[in-house]
C-alpha cells in the first residue's frame, strides 16, 4: 500500500517536522538552561554550542525525508545526521560564537571604554555577515562532506542565497526579541525547513556540479 495522496504527504510533513522539533528540544536543552537562567549574559553563549550540532542533525534529517511515505523514520535520520556531523557543526558554530562573544562585550562595554558609534556599528555588520556565512556553511556540512577552507568557499560562492539567509535570520532574531529564545526554540525544525528552502539553489548547484 502505498501513500502519496496530498493530506498523506501533508501529514507526514507535520510529523517529520513534530519528531525533529522534539529531537532538537532535547539535545539543546541541557546547553539552553543557563541562557534562560543568565539572561542574555556573556557567559550564557557557551549554552549555545549545542544548538549548532543540533540544527546541523534537523537540516540533514528533514533533508532526507523519502519519497516512500511508509518508510518514513526522522528520528533515525536525525540522530544518523547528529553523528554524522557533529564534528563539522561545532567547527563552524564554535567559531561563530566566539565572534558574537566578542562583539557583545565590546558593544556591552562601549561607553566605559569610549568607543565611537561607528565603531559599533561596524561590529554590528561584521556579527551579522559572520552569521550569514556561518548558517549558510552550516546547511553545506550538515549536507556534504568538504574540507573546512572548500566548505567556506562555497558558502561565498552564492550572493542571492546568503540574502535569502539574512532574511531569515532576521525574522529569527526578531521572534526572539518580541518573544524569548524559547520560543525560537520550538521553532526550530519550521526555522531548519525554511533554510532548507532559502538555501535550495546552493544546495542544488553544489549538488550537480560536485556530485553528480
Amino acid at each position: 500500500m502505498t501513500f502519496n495522496g496530498p493530506l498523506s504527504r501533508v501529514a507526514a510533513r507535520t510529523y517529520t517536522l513534530l519528531v525533529v522539533e522534539a529531537l532538537v528540544v532535547v539535545t539543546t536543552a541541557p546547553g539552553l538552561v543557563p541562557l534562560v537562567l543568565l539572561d542574555r549574559s556573556l557567559a550564557a553563549i557557551v549554552g549555545l554550542l549545542p544548538v549548532g550540532p543540533a540544527l546541523s542533525a534537523a537540516l540533514y534529517a528533514l533533508h532526507r525525508q523519502p519519497a516512500d511515505l511508509a518508510d518514513l523514520r526522522p528520528a533515525a535520520a536525525f540522530w544518523r545526521g547528529y553523528r554524522r556531523n557533529a564534528g563539522a557543526a561545532l567547527r563552524v558554530w564554535a567559531p561563530l560564537l566566539a565572534v558574537l562573544g566578542v562583539v557583545a562585550v565590546s558593544l556591552t562595554h562601549r561607553a566605559a571604554a569610549g568607543v565611537p558609534a561607528w565603531w559599533s556599528a561596524l561590529l554590528v555588520v561584521v556579527a551579522a555577515a559572520a552569521t550569514v556565512l556561518a548558517v549558510t556553511a552550516l546547511v553545506i556540512v550538515s549536507l556534504f562532506e568538504f574540507r573546512p577552507p572548500d566548505v567556506l568557499r562555497l558558502a561565498m560562492r552564492f550572493p542571492l542565497v546568503s540574502l535569502g539567509t539574512g532574511g531569515l535570520l532576521v525574522a529569527a532574531a526578531a521572534v526572539t526579541v518580541l518573544t524569548s529564545e524559547a520560543v525560537l526554540l520550538l521553532l526550530a525544525s519550521a526555522f531548519a525547513a525554511a533554510l532548507l528552502a532559502v538555501t535550495r539553489p546552493m544546495i542544488t548547484g553544489i549538488t550537480q556540479r560536485y556530485t553528480a
